[in-house]
Parts: C-alpha cells; structure tokens; sequence
C-alpha cells in the first residue's frame, strides 16, 4: 500500500512539475509579444507597447487571482458564470491531484496572453489609462465567463448524456489549447478595439488607398516570433497538464510535433505565397504566417494527425495575407502588428478544421458533420460574446473619457508624451 502511494505521489509530482514548466514557457511568451509589437510599430512608441504588456500580466494576475479563477472554475460548471472567489481558493479541487494554486498559475498566464492580443492591434494610438481599463474588464470578465463555458466545465464543452450540445450535436466543443478561447476572442477585441479607435495618421489617403507605415526594427519583431514558437511549446503541450505514464508521455510528444509542423508549414506557406503574389518573399508577413499556423493548430493539436496538421498549417498561412489585405485596404481597418489577421481569422479557421481532421470525431475521417458543427457554433457563441463586450466596452470609453490620445501625442510619440521616457535616447 505505502509502494502504492509513494508511485502514486510521484506521478502527481512529476504532472505538477510538467503544469509549472509549461506555465513559465507561457509567460515567456509575454516577452514574445512585446519584442514583436514593437518591432513592427515606430520606434517613439516602444516604451508604451513594452509597458503594456507588463500591465496586462500584472493586472491579470492579481484580477484573476482575486475574481477570476471562481468566475472561470466556480459553480462546477454550472450557469452562465462561476461564482467569484475573493482570492479564496478552497473551493476548486483537481480531479487529477494537481496543486490548486499550481493549476491557477497555469491558467493565469492563459488569461494574460488573451489580454495582450490586443495592445498590438491598437497601438501607437491609444491612452494609456484607457488602455490599463480595457485590460482590467478583458482579465475580470470577458474570458473568464467564455473560458467558463469552454474550459470550466460548461454548457459549450459539457459531454454528458442530455446536455445541449451532445442534444444538438452529439458532439461538445473541443479547444484544446485556445485557438478560439484565447486566441480568438483577444482577435475579436482587437479588431473591435482598431475599429472604435480609427486609424492612426496617415494610414489612408483621401482617396482610400493604404499607406505602409513600417515597423522600426524586423530585428525584434522576428525575436518576438521566436521567442512566440518557444513559449508554444509550453502552450500546447502543457495543456494536457500531466507528463506521467505512456499515455501522457505520448499526448504530449505528438503535440509538440502538431504545434511544431502547423508553424513550419504556416511560415512556408506565407512565405510561398507573397513569393508569387508579390515577386519577393515578405519577411514580415512570413513571422506572422509562423504566428497564424501557430493560433490555427492550438484547437486541435491534440487530435489531428501530423498529415493534418502540416495542412493545417499551410491553410491558416495562406489565409494571412488574404486576411491582413482584406481588413487594412477592403475594410480600412488600421491594424499595426495583424492580431485580428493573426489571431482572429487563424483561431476561427483553426477551430474548424479541428472539425474537419480531428482524426476521432472529425468529418474527413468519416464521423460526419457533428463535431463539425459543434466546433462552428461554439466559435459563434464565444466570439459573439467577445464582440458585444467589446462594443459595449470601447463605446463607453470612447464617448465618456476617449480612447485616443491627442494628435499632437500620436504624431510626436506616445513614449515621452505618457510615460516621459523613451528606449531610445541619443
């Protein structure tokens, strides 16, 4: 019995390890944002996108700590929200033995990725103050309620007997990792974000054609990106939150391979692509195609084969640049780093090819059209809801205290202007 126990608590230790080391390949990918933000915005604005990124994992820390954890995990996944915990985490109990606040780190670098998808989106534009208010709405109630019908055991994801979706579709839905419930969702307020807040200084002539206002450094963009497929190994795999045994040691090595293809593939694929779309193969594209096949294979990394992932990938990064066009010249929506291209558009499509090659429930695979639709109507409700918190959201702000600084601000640089110091001096 004592032999029994003593296996037993290794393997939980081993699974908590595995859960932390995950989180902090999350975190990392807080970094990874900020060097890719700035690098493709001007460089008078650095030090307010750096800044941003701090604030978004700080107030998400404490934010979901505090409240969001219970909105997110409360109730047993009951209702249309948990119940908020205070900071009290006695009520939440791992199925698996895994450490309560072990798991909530887990979960907090989750939350915090979703909320910095949309610093890059409305850059080089927007009060810092009004930015630091957004963020806190997004990490206390935004994604924790999605995260609770999805992750929380909720109504989206509930696979028992006479549950709605299995009703509806004989199917739950499956998201992995995160493309619809992080990635997509940070997409869609980003792109409602860029909307209210308009397009920054000569982006668009009078005549309506898009002027390119480049990024001041490739160079950090592209070790944002890195850094970006780094923390997604920690993203991906670690969500199968245990490495103990075969089967886990197994899940979580063909995830990492699934992650890694999809980005390979969504990379060459951009790349390939601008090659023959515009005679030279765009770099900067290329680093978000990586990005794109990245978000698109998170829905599924766990049940699509490598085949599948490699088209996949390949998909979402011929999507990129058809997505960045069509949202800057079509809709005249100024979008500075592409996080709703990214994100958006790659969590959506991720998502429903996950419907299409799940190799268990997926119709290519001969289990018909069921989990299909369960996956396109769970992407319609979370990113429904996404949208009208946003609208709400970025109206209230911009018609009582605004969202935009002023032109003086934007056209001279928002570093010195709200935060009196620059990165770059001399």
């Amino acid at each position: 019995m004592n032999r029994i126990m003593t296996v037993q608590d290794l393997s939980i230790s081993i699974d908590t390890v595995w859960m932390l080391l995950a989180a902090m390949l999350v975190f990392f990918m807080q970094p990874g944002f900020a060097y890719c933000e700035a690098g493709f915005t001007r460089r008078k604005n650095t030090t307010n996108i750096l800044f941003k990124n701090f604030v978004d994992f700080m107030l998400g820390s404490v934010l979901f700590w505090f409240v969001g954890f219970g909105f997110m995990f409360g109730s047993d996944g009951q209702g249309f929200i948990g119940m908020p915990n205070f900071g009290d985490l006695s009520f939440y109990h791992n199925a698996n033995g895994l450490p309560t606040e072990g798991f909530l780190m887990f979960e907090t670098v989750f939350c915090a990725t979703s909320a910095t998808i949309v610093s890059g989106a409305m850059a080089e534009r927007t009060k810092f103050n009004m930015y630091v208010v957004y963020s806190f709405f997004i990490s206390l109630i935004i994604y924790p309620v999605e995260g609770h019908w999805t992750w929380g055991g909720g109504w989206l994801c509930n696979a028992a007997d006479g549950s709605f979706m299995m009703d509806t579709f004989g199917h739950a839905f499956h998201d992995f990792a995160g493309s619809t419930v992080v990635h997509s969702v940070g997409g869609v307020l980003a792109l409602v974000g860029a909307i209210f807040l308009g397009p920054r200084l000569g982006k668009y002539r009078k005549d309506g054609k898009s002027n390119a206002i480049p990024g001041h450094s490739l160079t950090l963009a592209s070790l944002g990106v890195f850094i970006l497929w780094f923390g997604w190994f920690g993203f991906n795999p670690g969500s199968q939150l245990a490495a103990s045994g075969q089967v886990n040691r197994e899940a979580i090595s063909h995830v990492f391979l699934t992650t890694n293809m999809a980005a390979a593939c969504g990379g060459l694929a951009t790349m390939f692509l601008t090659w023959l779309k515009y005679g030279k193969p765009s770099f900067s594209l290329t680093l978000n195609g990586i990005l794109a096949g990245l978000v698109g294979i998170t829905a599924g990394c766990d049940c699509v084969s490598v085949v599948g992932s490699i088209i996949i990938g390949c998909c979402c990064g011929i999507a990129l640049p058809f997505a960045v066009e069509f949202i800057d010249q079509k809709l005249h929506i100024d979008d500075p780093v592409g996080a709703s291209s990214v994100h958006w558009v790659n969590g959506v499509l991720g998502t429903l090819l996950t419907g299409l090659f799940s190799t268990s429930e997926g119709a290519f695979y001969g289990h018909g059209f069921g989990f299909f639709g369960a996956e396109a109507f769970g992407v319609l409700c979370v990113d429904a809801w996404a949208a009208a918190c946003g609208i709400v959201l970025f109206w209230t702000i911009k018609h009582t205290v605004g969202l935009r600084v002023d032109k003086r601000v934007e056209e001279e640089g928002l570093d010195i202007y709200e935060h009196g110091e620059s990165c770059y001096n001399g």
